[in-house]
């Protein structure tokens, strides 16, 4: 599989393993030692090195580093780097703030050694339980579509097995995994899932819940992967710029299957420079087509609006009359019959 992985990112000649010393990324470290032995795959030149990353989050969390730092060096990956972070607290939650900081320092470490990619640990039950927060949390189709094998420079070459599967690669490889406490503390959402969730389908709708919801994953990708190629391109050919502010035609927002139609408002809004849109804001904001006159302001999230600004209210605007340009119309009535989507500058007091 880390074959068929580093095949498929094209053989990049330089690769880091993102290990936690826990059992799925250390069998993963185990089976890209082999390659970093060999010194090729496939007749390609590689060379294989680790990335620790510290959290700082549990007590003993150094020593645990440096235990897997060595363990790394011992079956040949050469550089092993150690590197700690501070978790912020960032308001989005304490699993995501551990792992926006961790991509981070992956990132860097990326670039420090100059490696084309990162091979990270996630498996099949990772993607079952990724699948399984998504629909609780009433995600759309990218959310479902769960973690993806290959998203830039990270792969994820263990999605086809289970994590019983790297339990195995260890004992045989004769490896003593660190097992994170937190995977079983019942405060997270994703160890709620792991240790209670997942079990009770098993044991109620039968075996092979984990091979389907990966399955559904799979599937939902390749839908995931043509929506957003399809509202790319749709977005590139309706958005018009006047200065910060994006304007969609409300005609041809209207003639967009729905599917498309939220995607370019939500495209909108983000390349204003605002944040992903909830659901409940985007029917908000699309809603706005359905009406009369000026609508709005339908306030987004990162501090982004969208209105509809009406002729009516650009005559009634102060300096509307002083405005008008030489066939009597207001210089801004470009933006009549548009969604109107503005970035809102912080107050100061």
């Amino acid at each position: 599989m880390v074959q068929d992985a580093l095949a498929q990112a094209g053989y990049p000649d330089r690769v880091l393993v993102a290990c936690s010393g826990g059992p799925d990324s250390l069998a993963l470290a185990a089976v890209a030692a082999y390659f970093a032995r060999r010194g090729h795959v496939d007749g390609h030149a590689v060379a294989v090195g680790a990335v620790v990353v510290d959290h700082q989050l549990q007590p003993g969390s150094a020593e645990v580093a440096a235990r897997t730092a060595e363990t790394l060096a011992e079956l040949g990956l050469n550089p092993v780097l150690v590197r700690a972070v501070d978790v912020a607290s960032s308001g989005v939650g304490p699993e995501a703030a551990a792992r926006d900081a961790r991509h981070a320092a992956l990132e860097a470490a990326a670039a420090e050694w100059d490696a084309a990619a990162i091979l990270l640990g996630h498996t099949m039950d990772d993607q079952a339980e990724q699948v399984l927060l998504g629909l609780a949390r009433g995600s759309g189709t990218r959310s479902l579509a769960g973690m993806r094998p290959v998203r830039g420079k990270l792969l994820r070459p263990f999605l086809g097995l289970r994590r019983a599967d790297t339990l195995e690669i260890c004992r045989a490889e004769e490896l003593d995994p660190w097992h994170d406490p937190s995977n079983a503390d019942p405060t997270f959402a994703r160890s709620r899932t792991r240790v209670e969730v997942m079990p009770m389908l098993e044991e109620k709708l039968g075996p092979g819940v984990a091979e389907s919801l990966a399955r559904t994953a799979a599937i939902l990708q390749l839908d995931a992967d043509y929506l957003e190629e399809a509202a790319n391109n749709t977005f590139a050919q309706l958005a018009e710029r006047t200065g910060t502010d994006i304007s969609l035609p409300e005609a041809a927002l209207n003639e967009l299957a729905p599917a498309i139609r939220f995607r370019v408002i939500a495209k909108a809004a983000a390349d204003v420079g605002g944040q992903q849109p909830s659901y409940q804001r985007l029917l908000a904001a699309e809603a706005l087509l359905r009406r009369k006159g000026s609508a709005g302001p339908v306030e987004l999230a990162g501090g982004v609006s969208v209105y509809r600004l009406s002729l009516a209210q650009l005559l009634d605007e102060p300096g509307g009359e002083a405005e008008r340009g030489g066939s009597g119309v207001p210089r801004g009535s470009a933006r009549c019959g548009k969604l109107v989507f503005r970035l809102q500058k912080p107050t100061r007091f």
